[in-house]
């Protein structure tokens, strides 16, 4: 069976389908307690339908960043490799808007990156308590699967995977610039975290690795 026969299938059922709807309009990503206040179900009944949401490749868990002792709840975001279907914007897609916006304007790839940051955290629900564990939120819907290590008030966070390999093979200065800027972008629209330097790496491999640092408006409990 073919990846849109078994995406059509999960989304044949009606609740399931309104999940889906729901974490593709969400601007952060979705616990299982919104969906359960949303729909009125048990939580193990939405845990069953994001299960099969998750091996339709529709959706992806990420786990956010949480200070001290305890495992974090997995959130669900939509999966940035959907490609445009089901109404989702695909990561091929954003990448053209950015693109043709650089053409337009004449600016430099970290300029829109950083204009096109800005606008992802536009509605959000400002919670800041935790800028590494904001940023790790954005940077996980828009595909990049990151990881972080802290070291005081610095902070690596390494992008496991590059949704926009095959355009990186072919110009990885534009590219990687604009991943830098996007990065920028959200990060200043947080505050408390300031993006110091893109390390690239051959994006068949990712683990690119932004250099962050803490400033001193981070609350304490984020060190």
């Amino acid at each position: 069976m073919s990846t849109l026969q078994i995406q059509a299938r999960a989304l044949g059922d009606p609740t399931r389908h309104r999940i889906f709807e729901y974490i593709t309009d969400a601007i952060d990503p979705v616990g299982v307690a919104e969906l359960t206040d949303l729909l009125g179900l048990h939580h193990n009944a939405i845990r069953q339908h994001l299960s099969k949401l998750v091996e339709a490749e529709l959706v992806v868990e990420v786990a956010p960043v949480v200070a001290g002792r305890g495992r974090p709840r997995l959130q669900y975001v939509v999966s940035p490799f959907a490609e445009s279907r089901w109404g989702t914007v695909g990561p091929y897609e954003r990448l053209s808007v950015l693109l043709t916006e650089m053409v337009r304007c004449g600016d430099t790839p970290v300029e829109v990156g950083r204009r096109a940051g800005l606008r992802q955290r536009l509605g959000g629900d400002g919670d800041t308590a935790d800028p590494v564990a904001a940023l790790m939120e954005q940077m996980s819907a828009q595909g990049f699967a990151p990881t972080s290590r802290r070291r005081g008030r610095s902070v690596d966070i390494t992008l496991q995977v590059c949704p926009f390999e095959s355009a990186v093979m072919a110009d990885p200065d534009t590219i990687c610039q604009l991943h830098l800027g996007l990065a920028q972008g959200v990060a200043e629209s947080i505050g408390g975290l300031e993006i110091q330097g893109l390390v690239p790496k051959d994006p068949r491999r990712a683990h690119c690795r932004l250099s962050c640092e803490l400033t001193a408006s981070a609350p304490d409990s984020a060190c």
